[in-house]
């Protein structure tokens, strides 16, 4: 069992006032996934993702309230467990850390724990080369990993999409070893929904990267983060904080750098997707269903599911 972040505790945030009507109907509007979709996807993805970041990391604290209001406004947003009161600057609530004992790790030897806070959009078995996501969309393992899937085939997956308003960071779901780190430049489409429904091979074509770990018995576990768009940025914990995975000069990282259970691996700096892919004899877990709401330390794989019938 892990306790996540020794860090003082704040006193609680208070909640947000409650909306105006302009935002009650903005907020209506982006409801019909037509209007999402284009709201978020046929603007200039790349320039709006490159402004957003720039904006978020301002720190005058007029501009910092200001932003921070509006995201409290049009996104599910909880920083009651936040380890902090205030932040210098909207990127710094996006990328906040929680408060000791606010997620707490539980998985043993024989399950694996969720990596990060999450909506499970997709889960089940991977049958050959491909895996079934949202909206029924068919994704090749072999497109998505880079040749790296084929370790899986016969196990299981869940994809865990993490909201704007969700707790951004994530951890390791086992004692492991991180051996290979590999990027992937591409797109930042919205992961959200109607964009899922609407963009084929998305989480494909967006940029992301595949952090492959290995259990102390050799099983190997493969987290797929995924970039999104506004800001679309990922920062692994254990590589380097310092440069985002875009900046280095080699996309592929070999190394054997051990990460306890719980521990922090890296973060998004927005909203975006987690793909986490495990060899039989894991399964998903009982219990574990499309649509849950799910904290990282759940468990989310168990292979005493398989062992045991």
């Amino acid at each position: 069992m892990t306790a996540m972040d020794d860090i003082r505790p704040a006193p609680p945030t208070p909640a947000p006032s409650a909306p105006s009507a302009l935002s009650r109907t903005i907020a209506k509007l982006t409801d019909i996934e037509s209007v999402n979709y284009a709201l978020t996807n046929w603007l200039p993805r790349r320039s709006a993702t490159r402004a957003m970041g720039w904006l978020s990391k301002v720190e005058q604290p007029l501009v910092a309230r200001g932003l921070i209001a509006v995201w409290r406004t049009f996104c599910d947003v909880d920083l009651s467990d936040a380890a902090e009161a205030k932040w210098p600057s909207l990127h710094a609530a996006f990328i906040r850390r929680l408060r000791p004992g606010a997620r707490t790790f539980r998985a043993q030897a024989h399950q694996l724990s969720a990596p990060s806070d999450g909506i499970i959009v997709a889960s089940g078995r991977i049958d050959g080369d491909s895996i079934i996501q949202a909206k029924g969309r068919r994704y090749s393992i072999a497109e998505l990993t880079g040749g790296e899937g084929t370790a899986y085939i016969g196990g299981s997956f869940v994809t865990l999409r993490l909201t704007a308003g969700m707790y951004h960071r994530f951890h390791a779901p086992q004692d492991a070893v991180v051996e290979r780190v590999r990027y992937f430049p591409g797109d930042c489409f919205n992961v959200n929904p109607p964009a899922l429904k609407r963009v084929d091979r998305l989480y494909c074509r967006n940029e992301r990267a595949t952090v492959r770990m290995r259990m102390g018995d050799g099983t190997p576990v493969l987290l797929v983060p995924v970039a999104a768009i506004l800001v679309a940025a990922i920062r692994l914990t254990f590589l380097d904080t310092v440069k985002l995975l875009r900046e280095r000069a080699d996309p592929i990282v070999t190394l054997a750098t051990p990460v306890a259970q719980g521990q922090e691996m890296g973060w998004f700096e927005h909203g975006s997707t987690i793909v986490m892919l495990v060899p039989a004899p894991f399964a998903v877990g009982i219990g574990v269903a499309t649509g849950d709401r799910v904290r990282a330390g759940d468990v989310l794989f168990d292979r005493a599911v398989i062992e045991d019938i």
